[in-house]
């Protein structure tokens, strides 16, 4: 029988992977993984404390929260808070950073960018949700308050990123750089453990995920595209929730698209919370990540703003290369 191995135990040990072993990574990806454990527990019974529902505000991207989303977003804040290992956040939910004050005889090197609870229109009708997170390390000086300049780093830059997912199990998945690697939550003993070691995307699947409702207001090469693979039959497959989408073409393979439309041609997701920590670990398991206009790479994205939206086909490396191809033509 195989010995579980608990992700306290599995980042411990793959210390020496991260650019600086220092033990500060690992304490931050410690606190991320308690603080997924707090949102599942009111993910799971939201219902039952009158946290489901609307909030009535809109965040700093113009989206309409819900009552989770400001409870996931002061979970997180809290678990970083206190641990001294972050010295700034920046989340979907507030319109600018929020600076962390160093702990005691801690010197804070890390700033951690996130979208707490991605999916939340979903909350309502029990769809699966989930957090997205991505870790840099700060330009700024350590010694004094992190700047905007450490939040607006490129994708390639990230030292680490990942999800959780919430769903039927509680999944958290991540990339320090050296392989994307998956963690279920075991309920019975309130522990992280390896299920999915060294995951790798396959050159190609059988499915596309696309909010096809929105078909009439795609560029009419990306409506080729959408009938290239409706015609040769693929399975079309649409959650709306990116985690829970990104999540089944890494482990099944395809390719999730959220190209512009005529009305949003920029692009509707944001680059720093979700494009940029799900581009990097999609490339990490062997997979890529691009603009769907510009066809760079999400990650090579020099991002400009904290709200910055962008376009995004991330997936097999075979289907998002068919894409390009469809684009250029």
């Amino acid at each position: 029988m195989n010995r579980i191995v608990t992700l306290d135990e599995f980042i411990t040990h793959r210390q020496k992977d991260f650019p600086y072993a220092s033990g500060e990574l690992t304490g931050l990806l410690h606190d991320i993984g308690l603080a997924a454990k707090i949102v599942n527990r009111e993910v799971n019974k939201a219902g039952l404390v009158n946290i489901l529902g609307k909030a009535g505000t809109d965040n700093a991207s113009g989206d309409e929260v819900q009552k989770l989303d400001i409870y996931a977003n002061e979970k997180l804040l809290e678990s970083l808070r206190n641990s001294g290992e972050c010295c700034g956040v920046a989340s979907e939910e507030m319109e600018d950073f929020f600076p962390i004050q160093s702990v005691e005889g801690k010197q804070s090197n890390y700033v951690v960018i996130c979208d707490p609870l991605d999916g939340s229109s979903n909350i309502d009708v029990n769809v699966s949700l989930g957090t997205i997170f991505g870790i840099y390390r700060r330009k700024s000086h350590p010694g004094g308050i992190c700047e905007l300049e450490d939040f607006l780093q490129k994708g390639s830059e990230l030292v680490a990123a990942g999800y959780v997912l919430y769903g039927t199990s509680t999944l958290l998945v991540f990339t320090t750089g050296k392989g994307v690697n998956g963690f279920t939550l075991d309920p019975s003993i309130g522990e992280f453990c390896l299920s999915h070691p060294n995951i790798r995307i396959a050159e190609r699947g059988s499915q596309y995920s696309i909010n096809q409702g929105y078909y009439k207001r795609f560029d009419e090469k990306v409506k080729r595209f959408i009938d290239h693979y409706s015609n040769a039959r693929m399975s079309l497959r649409y959650i709306g929730s990116m985690v829970a989408d990104v999540h089944r073409i890494l482990l099944k393979g395809g390719i999730f698209l959220y190209p512009g439309t005529e009305d949003r041609p920029e692009g509707k997701l944001r680059l720093l919370y979700e494009c940029n920590p799900l581009g990097y670990l999609m490339e990490q398991a062997g997979g890529k990540a691009i603009h769907c206009t510009t066809l760079e790479p999400v990650t090579a994205i020099q991002p400009t703003a904290l709200h910055q939206r962008v376009s995004i086909a991330i997936g097999s490396k075979g289907m998002v290369e068919e894409f390009e191809q469809f684009m250029k033509s």
